[in-house]
């Protein structure tokens, strides 16, 4: 077999973990069809596939093993998967962490059904249409589009790059894999940490619950190897809660709290474990983690664990050069989170979409705070609102045990909703998603239109590119002018929709800086800069001008690396630094007023 250069096999949900799995990444039978004949050929059954891809990385890119930028607006996968026998009697998932956007399923030639979405995780339950220890044919089909209609982030519509906008992402381009499970398992559980009450609630999803009518949960709290609490929960239907109180005299850790809490760069991690069992016979075994930690707002100001917080936020688009959308391996994913520590960030923008779960697994692991972004449509009409929402909300599900998860933001810079300034109906859409969101969270802050234009927001998230630190000093001087608008009048954005106002929320800078060295192809924002001063003198004016304003609590500066034709990141696309981390750090260590 061809020896890969690109390879994912780290377990692919680090925060719901089971023993029994198998990695499907790797090379697959491949191929293209733009034509659009495979389902009436029954490419399922004897498919025409031509190539081999390296999965999970799309074919448009290096890692693949193709890396054609052409669009193709259909493509198949197939590979033959041997099941072991030893699983007769166990439920048998096919799991995809990604895959962009429609995608239907076959094995052993019956349909399994199809998916929508690109960022959101799903899966199929094969057992019944797999034969134990031997060859299983598994076959997707992607169907991809250049609809502005579907949530594509900053994947182009156009057969070249333009703006800010890069190569498209088609097909399979996040882990997929097998799971073991019992008849009855643990669906999920939603963990919630209430830092004021010293307790942590867990909400149980148990699957196929009426088969076993003698259920039982013992779920076991550690810390650092050191049992806090274990509570066996009898469960009297599907869907179940438990309140655990979590203090123990042994890990006095502060003066504030009796129980260590999870903060910026002190990331403590509590251990749990979900036994599922039917008598004394143990059905299912899940390990987790939480992080007891608190987001709130108060007297417009961001409080963390109940103490003012200052945000220094990175922007992060998280490309990379030969597998663009999709980390090379997590040893990638560890060097941008170190190198953003190393710079002086607290925390990360992840602008436009929804990264590996290994990535957050790693913010959660070293106290790096994550603006959890969605990728953006470019029209309004019902078909975006109904691609958009349903998608949006798995994944704030489907993430919500984060705790480096701080801030949920579903739109950027009225992309998708162009004319929300004035249009009401698209304000609307805008609100429903804020309220949608703290359906299924309420304890972080939402920005539903981050940048301007904002119409119900926890936080008032400013852009603002301007160049020159004593230029931007004078613009903010003066709190109140800012809250009325007063600062963009004249240019085509304002901070706040028709008929909304300023209610007090934290204001922050949410972009700024994108500063470029000068390059003959390729840009940034602002004037190009010819040497490391010359930045540095730049990226500290602009900085301090924003640390000097008092009532403003944070910034996220425009871009840790560079992205194609966009060169305006902290480090190169092959994540080579520009400056100097240690004198980035310096300035963003400096003390805001």
């Amino acid at each position: 077999m061809k020896t890969l250069e690109w390879t994912l096999n780290e377990y692919p949900r680090p925060q719901f973990v089971r023993r029994s799995w198998d990695n499907l990444n790797g090379l697959w039978d491949f191929a293209f069809d733009d034509q659009n004949i495979g389902e009436a050929k029954c490419w399922y059954h004897h498919g025409e596939f031509d190539k081999k891809i390296n999965v999970p990385f799309v074919y448009e890119s290096k890692a693949s093993g193709i890396q054609d930028e052409t669009h193709h607006p259909n493509v198949w996968y197939q590979r033959a998967v041997v099941i072991d026998s030893q699983y007769a009697g166990q439920r048998i998932l096919l799991h995809f962490q990604g895959a962009d956007y429609l995608t239907k399923v076959w094995v052993n030639g019956a349909y399994l059904g199809l998916h929508r979405g690109s960022s959101n995780k799903f899966q199929f339950d094969i057992t019944h249409f797999v034969k134990l220890g031997a060859a299983n044919s598994i076959t997707v089909k992607c169907e991809d589009s250049k609809s502005c209609c579907q949530p594509r982030g900053k994947q182009r519509w156009h057969d070249k790059n333009f703006g800010c906008w890069y190569v498209q992402s088609t097909g399979i381009w996040k882990t997929v894999w097998i799971e073991y499970v019992a008849d009855t398992h643990i669906e999920k559980v939603k963990i919630t940490p209430d830092v004021d009450d010293a307790s942590v609630l867990f909400e149980y999803s148990i699957h196929n619950f009426e088969v076993h009518p003698h259920l039982k949960i013992v779920t076991t709290l550690s810390y650092k190897g050191q049992l806090i609490r274990e509570v066996t929960l009898k469960p009297d239907r599907s869907f179940t809660k438990l309140k655990v109180d979590i203090t123990n005299d042994t890990l006095v850790e502060g003066v504030h709290f009796k129980f260590p809490v999870w903060d910026i760069g002190q990331p403590n991690l509590y251990d749990v474990n979900f036994k599922l069992f039917s008598g004394e016979t143990l059905l299912d075994e899940v390990t987790s983690y939480f992080g007891m930690r608190k987001i709130s707002i108060k007297n417009g100001k961001i409080f963390l664990n109940n103490a003012e917080i200052y945000q220094k936020l990175l922007l992060d688009q998280g490309y990379w050069p030969d597998s663009l959308l999709t980390p090379p391996g997590e040893a990638a994913i560890l060097e941008d989170i170190d190198k953003t520590l190393a710079m002086g960030f607290n925390g990360v923008r992840k602008h436009m979409k929804v990264e590996d779960e290994r990535f957050l697994y790693w913010c959660d692991h070293k106290g790096l705070l994550v603006w959890s972004e969605f990728p953006a449509c470019y029209e309004y009409n019902d078909q975006a609102v109904e691609n958009f929402v349903p998608e949006w909300l798995e994944v704030v599900e489907q993430n919500y045990n984060h705790p480096a998860i701080v801030t949920w933001v579903p739109l950027n810079e009225s992309w998708g909703i162009p004319n929300i300034g004035v249009n009401k109906q698209q304000q609307s859409f805008a609100q429903s998603l804020y309220y949608l969101t703290k359906a299924l969270d309420k304890s972080r802050p939402v920005i539903v239109n981050d940048g301007w234009e904002h119409t119900i927001s926890d936080i008032l998230s400013i852009h603002d590119y301007e160049e020159l630190g004593d230029v931007f000093t004078k613009r903010y001087q003066e709190k109140e002018r800012v809250i009325k608008d007063e600062v963009l009048k004249g240019s085509s954005r304002y901070n706040f929709a028709e008929n909304h106002s300023y209610q007090g929320q934290p204001i922050i800078i949410s972009e700024y800086g994108g500063i470029a060295f000068k390059s003959e192809s390729g840009w940034g924002y602002g004037n190009q800069v010819g040497s490391e001063e010359e930045f540095l003198s730049r990226y500290q004016a602009i900085t301090e001008a924003i640390k000097k304003c008092d009532y403003i609590c944070g910034y996220c500066y425009t871009q840790i690396t560079d992205v194609q034709q966009e060169i305006n990141g902290l480090l190169t696309e092959d994540r080579v630094p520009k400056i100097g981390l240690e004198k980035i750090k310096k300035i963003n260590d400096i003390r805001h007023t």
